[in-house]
């Protein structure tokens, strides 16, 4: 089987295209999974680099959608021709998987697999970053940075239908028109305009009550300018980096409370996963939560996902096709 491996950590280029021979076999609990499609995320990047640590070689993604091959002894969640979605699992860039057969996602047959392999991790990621923190109400002003990204774009929808006031911050007038097609009452280009300031100035300098913040280094300081009185800070990702530290003292003024998010705490269980996901997947039936698609590349092409992502030149979500 056919597979992008990493040996060494670094640059995009590490990322090889390889030749691993026959796909493993299911033990017991497990399935194989013939990949149809994977999906390209921050975590890959940030794992391909060393950020997050993994044993090397490793196959990278965590995230697919494919057809169940084989399934191992003494499984009954899924059966071989099951076609499912899966993420939390490492080695999706890949043609084939074994994995738990308690993660398997069942994938309903109106959607394709391409679809399958964009809504898994960052689906699952904006329900819980929308309900486990501060779920936000009717009125509420709701800070979404990097709003035409691939998790900003449905937690700006989502938040949009909670009721919520929100302001989504983007780099550029084309990724402010994605924003705005999402849902956004008000959008900032952060390259012009202070996001801060902008945000107590639409909210008549009471801030937002809700900041969900996926960039980290660059956005953080701002947020603790701009959030409201007892205001709501998640960090969930650090695409321009790390965060600064900061005291807890820092925190006092005004009471605010600040989170970290992972979505592979919020999905401990499989009864948590499927939950989860199904409420994504109700979400898009209903047609209210919308995916957007930035591209579709072969396997072979990772190395140029992952350039695309790191340089913040898309707008929704990448795939690679396995095929």
């Amino acid at each position: 089987m056919k597979a992008i491996r990493v040996s060494g950590y670094g640059d995009a280029d590490v990322l090889k295209l390889t030749e691993t021979g026959p796909p493993p076999a299911p033990g017991a609990g497990q399935a194989l999974v013939r990949i149809h499609a994977a999906g390209v995320n921050f975590v890959d990047i940030y794992q391909r680099r060393g950020a997050y640590p993994v044993n090397l070689p490793f196959i990278p993604g965590l995230e697919a959608s494919g057809t169940v091959e084989a399934a191992g002894e003494n499984v009954t969640l899924v059966r071989p021709g099951d076609r499912v979605s899966y993420t939390g699992h490492l080695g999706s860039y890949s043609q084939y998987t074994v994995i738990e057969a308690e993660k398997l996602i069942p994938l309903p047959d109106a959607m394709s697999f391409e679809e399958g392999a964009a809504f898994p991790l960052q689906g699952i990621t904006a329900h819980y970053l929308i309900h486990e923190f501060r779920k936000p109400g009717p009125g509420e002003t709701v800070l979404v940075h990097a709003a035409a990204g691939g998790v900003g774009r449905l937690l700006v929808q989502w938040a949009k239908h909670l009721g919520a006031v929100v302001i989504g911050t983007v780099s550029s007038e084309e990724k402010a028109r994605v924003a705005k097609e999402a849902g956004a009452d008000h959008v900032v280009i952060y390259t012009r305009e202070d996001f801060a300031v902008q945000t107590k100035r639409m909210t008549e300098g009471r801030g937002a009550s809700l900041i969900l913040d996926g960039v980290g280094k660059s956005t953080f300081n701002g947020d603790m300018d701009c959030v409201s009185v007892r205001g709501n800070i998640v960090i969930f990702g650090a695409a321009s980096g790390p965060a600064d530290q900061i005291s807890p003292n820092a925190l006092m003024p005004k009471s605010i409370s600040l989170s970290g998010g992972s979505s592979v705490n919020f999905t401990a269980t499989r009864e948590e996963l499927l939950r989860r996901a199904n409420d994504v997947l109700d979400a898009i039936r209903a047609g209210w939560l919308k995916l957007r698609m930035d591209r579709v590349l072969p396997l072979e092409k990772a190395a140029q996902a992952h350039r695309l992502l790191e340089g913040r030149q898309t707008m929704g979500k990448v795939i690679l096709r396995t095929d």
